[in-house]
């Protein structure tokens, strides 16, 4: 049995890679490839995939790693700001597309019943689709990012209670009981998690940090683990996995744990769209066609209408509402889970399992492309009048926040000397350093700082490496500083970079790599150069001319055997 598990997951990411290749030939999004390769292996084509429970589970880890890996990304003091456009955008919407949603279906011919589950379906966004796209845009912290994750968050909360009436709806109803117990499990659960997060996790976090993978093996075993608490509670392992991020969050150590699980996610979450576009019969889809592009029609038009309208009487600009609003113009795959649900129950015909299934598909798609493209999309349509969409703009997004014009690897050797200069600038910067004992350090002097590897370049990428203007690099480990300045050049050749060396052949070959400046101990150290860097701020034609002159001095000076 586990060779033909082997053998069916060998067999699906070849297939997969295939037509991922086709689609980044024709500059189509990934997604969209990993969904029709569900579609190629499942049972309606090349039906390839017989281990459906193991495929399923894979599909799990997936979304767990992914909602956990966001929540690492979250700004609890932000989140609180955001409680209020948050709540009323999610309310907006489920009284508007659930009741558009019943009045279209019953014109359609549906039962109230079957209506009302309908229109509840067409509210449900996809957190998968989301929050994948956010962050491959590396949008996730942006302000519109940010309130679609909370709106889907409330979402994933009625869709936990609206399964809890289902199933009591089949087993002969729900009492007020089971809600208040459900609410009672929740209120001490995040109760347990704000406890860990303040009093227990900071003090643990530190001892497990000094061994990357103790941090790695640590955080996987807390994100689970506390996924797997809430589905025991009775909530979803997808709000489980976000809130054990956001538990997490407030720790330096946040960032490198963040970057460390991106290519476990990847790989996981690719299984997880496979398994998607798996469970779709395509057999079943062409009676269905008709209803399915009338209510994809509502999920893809009227849910952006009203938040970006909703999000404008708020006080939001016209950008911010209109990109939250396309954010969430597709149906999740719990929708889909509520149909079948409710068909198994007897309480609506089996025939609109396939209706809500193609409305997934088309909506999921058309959506991949909208978020892909948001900021094109905004240009077109700002020339019809969105402005009628911003009333009195209160709250704007600062983007600036997240940006730093100088960065510092390393802060052992001459880091303060560095800072003083950095300071004397006046320009943001941040430290980023790997030890646990200059972290705690560079907490106590409120350092800004970040907690991470210089060759992860998940991590580079994460710190803004390629809208740096100066970077310095204090490692002594001579292929730590090289990949660091190979990393940099790639992205960011215009940037000043130093980096530190122990003798001639290391520094002529850190000058050759793409380094600015390379300093070393017998010639120049952290304090002269800190100096240097007041002096001339970050004019990269002076370090050039300085570079010049050191090359000279090092051919002159320095011979191979004083090594």
């Amino acid at each position: 049995m586990h060779q033909d598990v082997f053998a069916e997951l060998s067999l699906v990411i070849a297939i997969t890679a295939a037509v991922s290749i086709f689609m980044r030939l024709i500059k189509q999004p990934l997604i969209l490839g990993y969904i029709v390769a569900g579609l190629l292996v499942g049972p309606s084509l090349l039906n390839v995939i017989h281990s459906v429970e193991t495929f399923q589970v894979f599909s799990n880890i997936g979304i767990a790693l992914l909602l956990f890996i966001i929540g690492l990304g979250m700004n609890v003091s932000e989140l609180r700001k955001l409680g209020r456009v948050v709540l009323i955008a999610a309310t907006a919407s489920l009284l508007t597309i659930t009741l558009l949603g019943y009045a279209t279906s019953s014109v359609m011919g549906f039962t109230k019943t079957e209506s009302f589950i309908v229109g509840l379906s067409l509210f449900f966004s996809s957190t998968i689709i989301i929050v994948k796209i956010l962050s491959d845009k590396k949008e996730q912290n942006r302000l519109h990012g940010q309130i679609a994750i909370g709106v889907i968050l409330l979402e994933d909360l009625v869709a936990t209670i609206a399964l809890l009436f289902l199933v009591a709806g089949k087993d002969g109803g729900l009492d007020a009981g089971q809600v208040s117990t459900l609410m009672l499990k929740g209120f001490a659960l995040m109760l347990f998690l704000i406890i860990c997060s303040t009093k227990i996790l900071p003090v643990v976090s530190k001892h497990i940090a000094s061994s990357q993978e103790l941090l790695f093996l640590s955080a996987i075993t807390w994100g689970f683990g506390i996924a797997t608490l809430f589905k025991q509670a009775g909530f979803s392992i997808e709000v489980g996995a976000l809130f054990s991020g956001v538990a997490l969050a407030p720790s330096p150590y946040a960032r490198e744990i963040s970057a460390r699980l991106k290519p476990l996610r990847d790989f996981f979450i690719v299984l997880f769209f496979i398994t998607l576009g798996e469970s779709m019969n395509v057999s079943n889809l062409s009676s269905a066609v008709g209803p399915a592009l009338v209510l994809s029609a509502i999920v893809m038009f009227a849910k952006p209408l009203v938040i970006t309208s909703t999000m404008g009487l708020l006080g939001y600009t016209k950008r911010v509402s209109f990109k939250t609003g396309v954010n969430l113009s597709q149906i999740s795959e719990f929708s889909i889970v509520l149909v079948v649900l409710a068909s198994n129950a007897k309480l609506v015909d089996p025939r609109l399992s396939a209706i809500i299934t193609l409305v997934a598909i088309i909506t999921i798609a058309t959506s991949t492309y909208m978020m892909q493209y948001d900021d094109e999309l905004f240009a077109i349509f700002d020339k019809f009048k969105l402005h009628l969409f911003e009333k009195e703009v209160t709250y704007k997004e600062n983007r600036s926040q997240g940006t730093h014009s100088l960065l510092l690897f390393g802060y052992h050797h001459g880091g303060h000397e560095f800072i003083r200069a950095f300071k004397g600038i006046g320009k943001r910067y941040l430290v980023v350093d790997y030890d646990p004992s200059v972290i705690e350090s560079l907490e106590a002097q409120e350092i800004p700082f970040l907690y991470g590897d210089a060759t992860d370049v998940e991590l580079l990428d994460e710190v803004g490496i390629d809208k740096a203007k100066l970077i310095i690099s204090t490692f002594s480990d001579f292929e730590v500083s090289k990949q660091l300045v190979t990393n940099i050049v790639k992205v960011n050749p215009g940037a000043v970079i130093i980096c530190h060396a122990e003798n001639k052949e290391q520094a002529v070959e850190l000058y050759d790599t793409g380094a600015t400046y390379v300093m070393i101990p017998q010639y120049i150290g952290s304090e002269k150069i800190s100096s240097f860097i007041r002096k001339n701020g970050l004019n990269k034609t002076e370090f050039e001319n300085h570079r010049a002159k050191h090359l000279d001095y090092l051919q002159s000076h320095f011979e191979p055997a004083e090594v």
